[in-house]
């Protein structure tokens, strides 16, 4: 038996057939609920692209939910925005006739907030890096992704390294080649074995500072759900075991939860109880400087015994 403070979920959209991008109010406490029961006690909401009208609606539903949460549901921590502001060329399951180029105007009239705590945005498209220094003065971490940037230095992590960017070459400086190395940089990493292999998770785990990895699961509305078929930012999606794929094959998120992902790295040997638990929540309350709300207690096998607030 063990006992570890709660996980913290910084990236995902959705579970149980619920999509923050169209959840009600009730929607966001029923999955604040459901994530409490599996250890996940911290979680920070994720809004992808949409109408820049409607994502400010679920801002708002996001913030309602908050004052309505009880102690048996996950802290809503914030909302990590990932969109508008995203590269077209790497623009993974987003629409991209609503993708925009980063701008203080848009940001300020539809989805500046202060329940927002991440910004996803493609930095070389940020004219004179304005948006970015407009967020990192309000203090929002701001996350390279869906980018083919090689300059980190005004960003504060990237979004799920690998995925929707350029990967390791020798010859190119690309931002995962960047993010492994720039020891000031956080890196989202999503270890379901579908969005990043085995070994070059291994190859991650070994290079890069094991405190400066945020594991996160990018949960899309299918999961944990009997649903096979799913209209996500627009477009149909297929659940394909662990795996959620757009009909050009294009990965749009993952089936698993946090909790899983941690499981599977322990049984698989590719990371220790402690590390895992380590990138899985310390790292996150360290990272966003926020207060631990409760502790899990595990099981030998790794199943969830209790969960309780402290």
């Amino acid at each position: 038996m063990k006992i570890t403070n709660g996980l913290f979920e910084q990236h995902f959209h959705g579970c149980f057939g619920i999509d923050f991008n169209k959840a009600s109010i009730d929607d966001v406490i029923f999955l604040a609920r459901e994530m409490f029961k599996r250890g996940i006690t911290t979680i920070i909401p994720t809004i992808a692209t949409e109408e820049l009208p409607k994502m400010k609606e679920q801002i708002n539903i996001i913030q309602n939910a908050c004052t309505k949460l009880t102690c048996d549901c996950a802290n809503i921590f914030g909302i990590h925005l990932e969109g508008p502001f995203l590269n077209p060329q790497k623009k993974g399951a987003h629409p991209e006739n609503l993708l925009k180029n980063p701008n203080i105007e848009d940001y300020q009239k539809y989805l500046d907030h202060p329940l927002i705590k991440i910004v996803t945005i493609a930095p070389e498209l940020d004219k004179d890096f304005k948006l970015c220094n407009y967020l990192k003065q309000k203090g929002i971490k701001i996350s390279a992704g869906h980018c083919l940037c090689n300059d980190l230095t005004y960003v504060n992590q990237v979004t799920h390294l690998f995925n929707a960017m350029d990967g390791l070459h020798h010859r190119n400086k690309t931002t995962s080649l960047c993010a492994l190395f720039n020891e000031d940089i956080f890196t989202e990493l999503i270890a379901d074995g579908e969005h990043v292999q085995n070994d070059m998770l291994k190859l991650v785990f070994k290079v890069k500072d094991k405190n400066k990895i945020l594991l996160i699961s990018d949960c899309a509305p299918p999961s944990k759900s009997n649903i096979k078929e799913f209209e996500f930012l627009g477009e149909i999606i297929y659940k394909q075991g662990e795996k959620l794929v757009g009909k050009n094959g294009t990965i749009a998120g993952s089936a698993m939860l946090l909790d899983d992902i941690v499981k599977r790295l322990v049984k698989e040997n590719i990371l220790s109880f402690d590390d895992a638990i380590k990138m899985a929540s310390s790292n996150q309350h360290n990272y966003h400087n926020c207060q631990i709300n409760a502790q899990v207690e595990w099981n030998d096998d790794l199943t969830i015994k209790t969960v309780r607030s402290i």
